[in-house]
């Protein structure tokens, strides 16, 4: 039998293939099967993927997972997780609004997730992808990651409490990994590039009220997540994020210049709070600027797209 200690115990080496388990299979999940296909070492590694929806069981065996039917809501469907990994990867969100009832600064499935890792043998590894939301409004700041989280929506704050919960199970001898990830695009992904945004002709702020923001081409962050999953330190928080340090209007006039549209309006802050959206106002409330040497230095990584022009370009 395998022992407590590690998940392939001192089992013949035959059956000593690792395990990865993906929670919350969307794009990056999907992108990070596509390496495991069929970069090095494809195949020698088998990958359970847990899905909500049994209508997505062929497609990701297709892509040559292992489905696994679960809803992170159900405690009761996770049972069947433990033991099974040895090591995981956490990409799936927090519920959104109104979940949760008084409870809405918790993050019930990560919890959930994580209480049934316990239940048998441990994981050797887990990584979570969290928000750089985490940070809150930090004024324009070059971000570390010591940086005490301070986070300024129901949004971050549930993330905060999805990373307290994988700390703790850090704590139980599984090394952890949090993932602040900023703004993902792609043009390969659906709604991954501003373009929808400009031809709606949706204003950014003046420069003197814009905010610094900051981005992560989709498929830089699934090789970061696949580095964490095996490099990541225990109990180790990681900004993945490109080099780029850009304000936002200059993003869109940049993202306007590439695909040949007109430049979005510039309007004030007053002015933007009468006509956009609180999701939208939530991010142009926090400027901050994240740091992602550690992440370059620990994980190994050499970006692909280290600026948001060269991947909007890709």
């Amino acid at each position: 039998m395998p022992s407590n200690q590690n998940p392939l115990g001192a089992l013949p080496a035959r059956f000593r293939r690792e395990r990865l388990l993906i929670v919350g299979c969307g794009d990056v999940g999907q992108r990070v099967l596509r390496h495991l296909q069929t970069g090095p070492g494809a195949g020698r590694m088998q990958v359970l993927a847990l899905t909500s929806t049994a209508g997505r069981v062929a497609e990701l065996r297709a892509q040559g997972a292992r489905p696994l039917v679960g809803n992170l809501d159900d405690a009761g469907t996770l049972r069947r997780l433990s033991g099974l990994a040895t090591r995981v990867l956490h990409l799936a969100p927090p519920p959104g609004e109104g979940a949760g009832g008084d409870a809405w600064w918790r993050d019930p499935r990560t919890v959930a997730l994580t209480r049934a890792l316990r239940l048998r043998t441990l994981p050797m590894s887990l990584a979570y992808a969290s928000t750089s939301g985490v940070y809150g409004d930090c004024q324009g700041a070059l971000v570390p990651e010591t940086r005490a989280v301070a986070p300024g929506t129901p949004r971050a704050q549930r993330r905060v409490n999805a990373e307290r919960a994988v700390r703790h199970l850090g704590r139980a001898g599984v090394r952890a990994t949090v993932l602040r990830i900023p703004g993902i695009y792609a043009p390969d992904r659906e709604g991954g590039t501003p373009e929808a945004r400009l031809r709606r002709g949706t204003p950014v702020l003046v420069a003197e009220d814009d905010v610094f923001t900051n981005h992560i081409h989709a498929e830089d962050l699934a090789r970061a997540c696949m580095a964490a999953v095996w490099k990541g330190r225990p109990q180790r928080a990681y900004n993945v994020s490109d080099s780029t340090h850009m304000k936002m209007g200059d993003y869109f006039d940049l993202a306007a210049d590439l695909y040949g549209l007109p430049r979005p309006p510039r309007v004030p802050r007053s002015t933007a709070e009468e006509q956009l959206s609180l999701m939208l106002l939530s991010f142009m409330s926090e400027s901050r600027r994240l740091d992602n040497q550690r992440m370059l230095r620990e994980l190994g990584l050499r970006l692909h797209y280290p600026s948001v022009a060269e991947g909007l370009r890709a």
